[in-house]
């Protein structure tokens, strides 16, 4: 280790870098290549473009009249029902209220549930490339690309196990010298520091691609800031950058692609792929992967269909053209104290509308494979995220208004912010209802309706929404029986069939716990509680009883509330039970979800089972021989150099 430790510059230290400038061969940065970032105005922009982009599809105006059409006709089916029940009698105003909170729930979910239908539609022809038709065999990119990953307090070894795997991916590829690495660390913790630079200094020596390493010690506007700070001191240097979150995996053949893309498309500016979830254990991190594995592309394809070139930004695993994110995204501050005002936090879909209000096609794709990613092992460390997200959505209530942006980014600011806002109106929803049943005397039959049920309005509307929600599930389970390959890789329908049973079963349970959890976090933040950044935990293995019955309180306490108005309402038991029921066994819900035992002994039995992902290889597989190495000339462009690239058996052990 003293061998790699940092040194004085000494004469025999100085090597001439691809820009031409002297540096310490140690170097952790390369020269810098300023790039202007200016901060935008919300109020009153500079320049607007009302450009439509080369890639925006011909048919978008149709797609998206035919999601409205779909979204009134399925909103007004479900509202037959409850509107005919309210109104028999007279409307007073607690029926107003419960009527005017269903609509707004089955308005957001009809909307979900035809842009699922969508991407279903989309898939099953095979025009899920049609926008961008990406490459199978892409050539060698022209233009250099940076991969950055930002680090806050992170385990050091897995990050860089991570870009490993990345980097041999690229060299097995013989595209290494287009990509050059960044680590950015935002770590407050100097023992964390310390791991980064360490295994840094281990995997740089190992790394095909050029790799740098930069610390800030001032973590202004978090990890937006961390961006805004490179871009603006390396960016000059670079045609496109690509983002990853510590958690990120990409196939070179995926990037190699998204270059290609970037590169025969130079009026897009960002392209945000969909990743699947690998690497789970536990039995909640189980259900988020068989989730998003079977059902998230049908999801992701639908709002590529009719969001066309004004598309999202997710903030990760993603590539963006960079001086079209610096002339764009240089985010201001707003007005007010936090948790409404100070810096943007949710800066992703901000920037993605900021890069599409001057005219840069902004899009999604879920037809490259290739791009992955891990999530919280427990109900607390996906709460404990998720209220850090539900604060930053919060604020882009006041950024709807925004000047300049166009509709269909106003729409995605809206719909972030109903995907969190959902849970108060869902529990505002159940309450109101419960209390107009107070009104109304015990009626045993509606206790005994579930063993004996009858065809009535009421059986109608609860069939409806029973479809629109799980519907999209569905639609995902369809897509891979309508492929034999992916059929035999998720293990035949049979195990198909167990692992959706066991994940509606289980998001079922955890749906009332995530309601009460979200509802907190709004209370909190219009209290003016700040949710503050806290370190993602990304490993973990079963949760103490004494966290989980303090993490869940509020859960318990909440089922304890619903519980005496039953005692008025027994009869009612039977349709709250899946509501009360996983509120008041929210403990041991969460310990039994946390432990890695219990999603192997799931996993073992069928269920939950997702196809493997190695995390370094996709198919079709580019079909490239390691190539000579790139150097960097005039403009970012690259050019072939005599010495051969020199590519490692296997990648670093770190």
């Amino acid at each position: 280790m003293n061998k790699l430790a940092i040194r004085p510059v000494e004469q025999a230290d100085i090597q001439t870098t691809i820009h031409g400038a002297q540096t310490p061969s140690w170097s952790w940065l390369p020269d810098e290549a300023t790039l202007a970032m200016p901060v935008q105005s919300l109020s009153a922009p500079d320049a607007v473009a009302e450009l439509t982009p080369a890639t925006s599809p011909r048919t978008v105006a149709m797609r998206r009249l035919a999601l409205l059409a779909g979204t009134i006709v399925l909103t007004g089916l479900s509202a037959i029902t409850p509107f005919y029940l309210y109104a028999r009698n007279g409307w007073d105003g607690t029926e107003v209220l419960a009527f005017g909170l269903f609509m707004v729930l089955i308005t957001a979910i009809s909307c979900w549930f035809v842009s699922g239908l969508m991407g279903l539609f989309v898939m099953l022809r095979g025009k899920d490339q049609q926008d961008l038709a990406f490459s199978p065999h892409p050539p060698m990119p022209r233009t250099r690309t940076a991969l950055l990953m930002p680090l806050y307090n992170e385990d050091a070894r897995a990050s860089f196990a991570r870009l490993a795997m990345i980097d041999q991916s690229l060299a097995r590829l013989g595209a290494a010298s287009a990509f050059d690495i960044f680590v950015l660390s935002d770590s407050t913790k100097e023992d964390a520091a310390a791991s980064e630079r360490s295994v840094f200094q281990a995997f740089r020596l190992a790394a095909n691609s050029k790799a740098y390493y930069r610390r800030r010690t001032d973590n202004a506007e978090r990890k937006a800031g961390n961006l805004a700070e490179w871009v603006r001191r390396f960016g000059g240097a670079y045609e496109n950058m690509i983002v990853l979150d510590a958690d990120s995996t990409m196939a070179g053949e995926t990037l190699l692609r998204m270059v290609d893309a970037m590169e025969r498309n130079p009026g897009v500016g960002l392209i945000q792929t969909a990743p699947v979830i690998i690497k789970a254990r536990t039995v909640f991190a189980r259900v988020s992967q068989y989730s998003v594995r079977l059902y998230g592309r049908v999801a992701a394809a639908g709002l590529a269909y009719w969001t066309g070139s004004e598309s999202s930004y997710w903030g990760h695993n993603a590539i963006i053209r960079t001086r079209a994110f610096a002339a764009c995204c240089g985010l201001p501050h707003l007005n007010g104290r936090k948790p409404f005002g100070g810096h943007i936090m949710s800066h992703d879909v901000v920037e993605a509308a900021l890069m599409r209000r001057a005219g840069w096609a902004v899009h999604v794709t879920a037809s490259l494979d290739g791009s992955w990613e891990e999530t919280p092992p427990s109900i607390t460390d996906f709460i404990r995220r998720d209220h850090r997200w539900f604060q930053g959505n919060l604020q882009h209530l006041g950024l709807i208004t925004a000047k300049g942006l166009s509709p269909m980014s106003r729409l995605q600011l809206l719909m972030g912010c109903m995907a969190y806002l959902s849970s108060p109106l869902w529990l505002a929803s159940l309450m109101t209802g419960l209390f107009i049943q107070m009104f109304y005397p015990v009626d045993w039959s509606s206790f005994f309706y579930i063993l004996n049920p009858q065809f009535t309005p009421f059986m109608l509307a609860s069939f409806l929404s029973g479809i629109l929600l799980i519907g999209p599930k569905f639609m995902g389970a369809a897509l891979v029986l309508s492929r034999p390959a992916e059929l035999r890789a998720f293990g035949g329908r049979r195990a198909i069939a167990r692992g959706m049973a066991a994940e509606i079963a289980l998001s079922a349970i955890l749906a009332p716990i995530l309601m009460v959890a979200n509802t907190k976090a709004f209370l909190q933040i219009v209290s003016g509680h700040d949710t503050g950044w806290s370190t993602q935990q990304r490993e973990a293995d079963g949760l103490a009883w004494s966290d989980a019955l303090r993490a869940m309180r509020w859960q318990m306490i909440a089922g304890v509330g619903f519980l005496i108005p039953l005692c008025v309402r027994p009869d009612l038991a039977t349709w709250f039970a899946p509501i009360v029921l996983p509120l008041l066994l929210a403990a041991p819900i969460t310990v039994w979800t946390s432990r890695v035992r219990s999603g192997d002994a799931l996993a073992k039995k069928g269920f939950l089972v997702t196809p493997v992902q190695d995390g370094v290889g996709v198919s079709p597989t580019v079909l490239h021989t390691p190539r000579s190495p790139l150097r960097a000339v005039a403009g970012g462009v690259l050019a072939p150099v005599a010495a051969p690239a020199m590519v490692p058996a296997r990648a670093p052990e770190l």
